[in-house]
């Protein structure tokens, strides 16, 4: 039985009122003359729930928050408290679609299930639907959230009826909680589960690294039925016996508990240390007096690097993103030619990564200048970074950092600006390369369990208000160039959504990278950001403004938004 680290701890923390830390996406797919539907959903959930243990665990607390919890199997694992359909009004278009999902996005997950939702949507035009999925931060981070993907798609239309063999490790069981005989299994058709294996790492490998409210349907449809499926809504997966999954009793949990807070101080002091060698790194830290001396220092007691690249000044200015924030969201979501993209980045010498930051940087300056809101100093962005390993590829939970960096939002040139954001994001890659940064980890772990959930969202509402370490979190997550499929319908698009803060600011940028397109999704609060579209905007004319040549508009048959401010 796996307990959360202090980091994903930290994500259960920081939930609020009016914070919720999920990450989620947004899919785009055609609905393949209706096959795809939520019959077809909770049969392939069903099937495959086994190949992402993110899937099936939930929360196993410790008594009055002494400790942090532990990852359990849920016995009473029922797809009818995660399998959702809604149906958009008339035309369904995309603004009617980020609307309602906005809302689903801004509830928090029930702790008291798996951390984890599905909601099918339809009602839009052109014979498509959306797929609307969130899982909570404690749980995935890039990575492990790109395997949770690939498990639940196919690289061909059909690949959805070749049902997948589920291991030793899950077994079915009845709503009356009998287990159900393996005779009674499906046996034709069923793959190999070591190429079941090797068909989801392949597709992981290329993904990455990461109006009115929805009514939830009860437990079933009229009958109580899934439909295709053939099995009731309140059907189960129960682990099986003898792998080591049984939650921790009362007992253990308080006994674990009381070795860690006796042994707390040993590994604080060592977090310190370990943190202290980032100082000149760490958002408000790196701008005390002496902070990269300090950090130096450490460096050489910790017989770690002593000599790493300089970062430039972290000061973070003051922006409308900056501040605490409301319960309610506002979302917007379009696509980029990834072909266009490349043409830039290729002329430049430059990655593709830097030209999104670029297009990024212009976008925000754009939309702050219309305000009269943009800053002398450059806006200070966190971009995150995982470093999963090998041995950690099947482990529910968070292995990230982030690299901290300043937009050259100050510079009015678009093509020196690209220059800019080159040479600042080349600097912090060297930095993290030298010497990937645990900062973010170490931090969590400086206090004990029940201080940090008890202080954690007091800190978070206060930075926000008097000293926000960032102004906002930028991610770029690489996808795979080549369609996908689900339940037999092409994947079109895939829009990735993710967490706001009071720490972190109102708004945030995330893009991933699909068949040809660069995807955006952008979450903000509106009453941080008031016109979350006319970024968009920004980012198609920054595109524009870097081309040698103006190109044609190529997005996608319509799918992403049309980039007018609404």
């Amino acid at each position: 039985m796996r307990q959360l680290t202090a980091l994903d701890a930290q994500f259960l923390n920081v939930e609020t009122a009016t914070t919720a830390a999920h990450v989620a996406g947004l899919a785009i797919l055609d609905s393949a003359n209706g096959s795809l539907n939520r019959d077809a959903l909770a049969e392939l959930l069903l099937d495959r729930i086994h190949l992402s243990p993110a899937l099936s665990l939930r929360l196993a607390e410790v008594p009055l928050g002494l400790d942090h919890p532990y990852w359990a199997p849920d016995p009473g694992f029922d797809i009818g408290n995660h399998l959702f359909e809604l149906t958009l009004p008339e035309p369904g278009n995309d603004w009617q679609l980020a609307d309602a999902v906005a809302e689903i996005h801004a509830r928090r997950l029930d702790r008291a299930h798996p951390l984890w939702e599905m909601h099918l949507i339809n009602g839009l035009p052109d014979g498509r639907v959306a797929i609307y999925t969130k899982v909570h931060h404690a749980a995935i981070d890039g990575i492990s959230g790109a395997e949770t993907l690939a498990t639940l798609l196919d690289l061909t239309p059909d690949g959805h009826l070749t049902r997948r063999k589920l291991p030793t490790t899950v077994q079915p069981v009845s709503a009356n909680g009998s287990h159900v005989p393996s005779a009674a299994l499906p046996a034709a058709g069923q793959r190999d589960h070591a190429s079941v294996n090797g068909h989801v790492k392949a597709l992981a490998k290329t993904a990455g690294h990461v109006n009115g409210r929805s009514a939830k349907p009860s437990a079933g449809t009229a009958d109580g039925q899934v439909g295709s499926c053939g099995v009731p809504d309140g059907d189960r997966l129960l682990p099986a016996d003898g792998h080591g999954q049984k939650a921790p009793g009362l007992i253990d949990m308080l006994a674990g508990a009381a070795l860690r807070t006796a042994t707390h101080p040993v590994r604080a002091v060592r977090s310190v240390v370990r943190a202290a060698g980032d100082l000149d790194a760490i958002p408000l830290a790196a701008t005390v007096p002496g902070a990269k001396l300090i950090a130096k220092a450490a460096r050489v007691v910790a017989r770690d690097r002593p000599n790493r690249p300089e970062l430039p000044s972290l000061a973070v200015p003051r922006t409308p993103f900056n501040g605490p924030i409301s319960a309610r969201r506002h979302l917007s979501f379009g696509s980029l030619s990834l072909k266009d993209v490349k043409k830039v980045a290729t002329s430049n010498g430059m990655s593709v990564n830097d030209v999104v930051m670029t297009l990024c940087t212009s976008a925000l300056r754009s939309w702050l200048r219309e305000r009269d809101a943009l800053p002398e100093a450059p806006l200070i962005v966190a971009v995150p970074v995982a470093f999963r390993t090998a041995d950690a590829k099947d482990l529910v939970g968070n292995q990230i950092s982030a690299m901290i960096a300043p937009m050259p939002t100050n510079v009015s040139d678009p093509h020196e600006r690209l220059r800019a954001v080159g040479a600042t994001m080349g600097r912090a890659k060297r930095r993290f390369a030298l010497a990937p940064a645990t900062w973010l980890s170490e931090l969590c772990s400086v206090l004990p369990a029940p201080v940090t959930s008890l202080a954690t969202p007091a800190i978070f509402r206060l930075a926000g208000m008097a000293f926000p370490p960032i102004n906002l979190i930028i991610s770029n997550v690489p996808g795979p160039q080549f369609p996908l499929y689900l339940c037999g319908g092409r994947v079109l698009s895939y829009y990735p959504l993710s967490v706001l803060t009071d720490m972190s600011g109102g708004l945030n940028i995330t893009c991933f990278s699909y068949d040809g397109m660069l995807d955006f999704g952008i979450v903000a609060c509106p009453e941080r950001v008031d016109d979350v579209w006319g970024l968009l905007r920004h980012l198609r004319t920054a595109l524009d403004e870097l081309l040698d040549e103006r190109v044609g508009d190529e997005f996608r048959d319509g799918l992403g938004v049309d980039l007018v401010a609404r």
